[in-house]
C-alpha cells in the first residue's frame, strides 16, 4: 500500500520559514504527481502545489513566490519551502499523490489525488 507522511510543521513567527516533508512509501507507478494541500480555518482545502518527475510545477498565485515545492527523485520525498509566512498560513497542511502522472498546471484537482498523507499543522503568530 501507498503511505505518504508529512513531517516539518509547526509554530513559527510571521515571516519565519518552513520546510515541510513528504515521504512516499509503498509501491508507486513510474508516472505520477504529487501536491500539497492546505485546509485553513474558514477556507475550503486548497491546493498549494504540485510537481511531477519532470520537475514541472504549479503553484496557487497567492503563494506562488512564497513557497517553492521540490521533489527529492533519489529518495522520492516532495518538499515545500515556505518563506515569509503570514498568520493566514496556519492550518494543517497535506501530502497527496496521483495514481498516475497529471501535469501539473493550472488549479489542483483533488480528485486528481487518491493517496494522502495524515498532515502537518502549520500555525503562524503575529
Amino acid at each position: 500500500q501507498v503511505q505518504l507522511v508529512e513531517s516539518g510543521g509547526g509554530a513559527v513567527q510571521a515571516g519565519g520559514s518552513l520546510r515541510l516533508s513528504c515521504a512516499p512509501s509503498g509501491y508507486t507507478l513510474r508516472f505520477v504527481s504529487l501536491a500539497w494541500f492546505r485546509q485553513v480555518p474558514g477556507k475550503q482545502r486548497e491546493g498549494v502545489a504540485a510537481i511531477d518527475r519532470y520537475d514541472e510545477t504549479t503553484y496557487a498565485d497567492s503563494l506562488r513566490g512564497r513557497f517553492t515545492i521540490s521533489k527529492d527523485n533519489a529518495g522520492n520525498t516532495v518538499y515545500l519551502q515556505m518563506n515569509g509566512l503570514i498568520p493566514e498560513d496556519t492550518g494543517m497542511y497535506y501530502c497527496a499523490m496521483t495514481r498516475a502522472w497529471v501535469r501539473p498546471v493550472g488549479p489542483l484537482n483533488e480528485d486528481d489525488y487518491h493517496y494522502w498523507g495524515q498532515g502537518t499543522q502549520v500555525t503562524v503568530s503575529s
